[in-house]
């Protein structure tokens, strides 16, 4: 069972005004399931519309933030609780630590760094959390299709890429993270 969540996803909200309305629309939805929310802390973008609609209906809602993104005034006042940590590794090591499942939503350089991570530690067996992409409005489709081309050309292993679960409604997400089994690999390369 999902007790938490982290949730990766820009600190921009975009151009489509699909993808803060969705985000803030997931934070209700786990709200309403009883599941926290861990997030990167802020207030801004997708980071903080996900946080909103948690806090909205009454969510408990933990923010991890590194000490100098604090001091440039952009964490959220209103969570249940705030982590301070020195850096942005940190950030993602405590990020895992407090959840039992990581969401991706839209986002940068930064959420491709932190959905990377988390896979690569799953890959690795640092961890055997659900991983899942929330393509809305097919914004990873790209991405899911490079990821083939990674098993295709022999850089990843059909299992490994098995990890990401991948769909367009948070309900058939959620459904796939809790039933999700891990598959250990005693070799990945």
């Amino acid at each position: 069972m999902l007790k938490s969540i982290v949730i990766f996803c820009g600190s921009s909200a975009g151009n489509s005004p699909v993808y803060y309305k969705k985000s803030y629309e997931l934070g209700i939805l786990l709200a309403e399931k009883g599941i926290s929310l861990v997030y990167g802390g802020a207030r801004v973008g997708l980071m903080g519309a996900v946080a909103d609609g948690a806090i909205s209906k009454g969510g408990q809602v933990i923010g991890v933030i590194p000490e100098f993104l604090l001091i440039k005034e952009v964490a959220h006042k209103g969570l249940s609780e705030l982590k301070i940590v020195q850096s942005m590794h940190e950030r993602k090591s405590a990020m895992n630590e407090l959840s039992d499942g990581v969401i991706v939503l839209p986002g940068g350089f930064g959420t491709l760094d932190e959905l990377f991570e988390m896979l690569t530690w799953g890959q690795l067996g640092l961890h055997q959390k659900p991983i899942g992409i929330y393509n809305m409005d097919g914004f990873y489709n790209d991405l899911i299709s490079f990821i083939s081309n990674l098993v295709n050309n022999g850089f990843l292993k059909k299992e490994n890429r098995n990890m990401l679960l991948v769909d367009e409604e948070t309900e058939g997400l959620l459904f796939q993270m809790e039933t999700f089994k891990s598959i250990a690999l005693t070799k990945w390369i």
